[in-house]
């Protein structure tokens, strides 16, 4: 999972924290908060304004609609489906940045219908790497100072 960590000078990326949703979370069914956190994430994974046709955020979108008409839980799609593997089915990524962390925390409230994000989400799983890099640099600078 955190294994390519080392390209990135130990800062954990986008598609990692995506891969650690799947990991904390991924028994629960996708939707439409979840879909939205994941868009949200692989557009500032990307760069991209728009989602990656086939892409993380395309199949979720997809699983949300799906489940949403699915009547029993173990009929849905889970996270862990969507998310196994969301590393390298994103065709760029980069490290979680704060200002990452924040629009994906930001796109899942909107679209839950309680207001509320759910721990090990999505957007607990990005804000996590966030809370991480951050702490990883400012580490390695007080490293460079001594």
């Amino acid at each position: 999972l955190l294994g390519s960590q080392s390209e990135h000078r130990g800062d954990i990326t986008i598609g990692e924290a995506l891969e650690a949703t799947a990991l904390t979370a991924g028994h629960r069914p996708v939707d439409y908060s979840d879909a939205a956190a994941i868009q949200a994430a692989e557009v500032r994974a990307t760069g991209r304004t728009n989602i990656v046709p086939g892409g993380v955020a395309a199949a979720a979108q997809s699983a949300a609609t799906r489940n949403a008409r699915v009547p029993r839980d173990e009929d849905k799609t889970k996270l862990g489906d969507i998310l196994s593997d969301a590393s390298a089915k994103l065709p760029s990524d980069k490290p979680v940045t704060r200002r990452d962390a924040e629009g994906v925390i930001g796109a899942e409230l909107r679209n839950d219908p309680n207001l509320c994000t759910r721990p090990g989400g999505v957007a607990a799983s990005v804000a996590a790497a966030a809370r991480l890099n951050q702490t990883n640099s400012l580490n390695n600078n007080t490293n460079k100072l001594n």
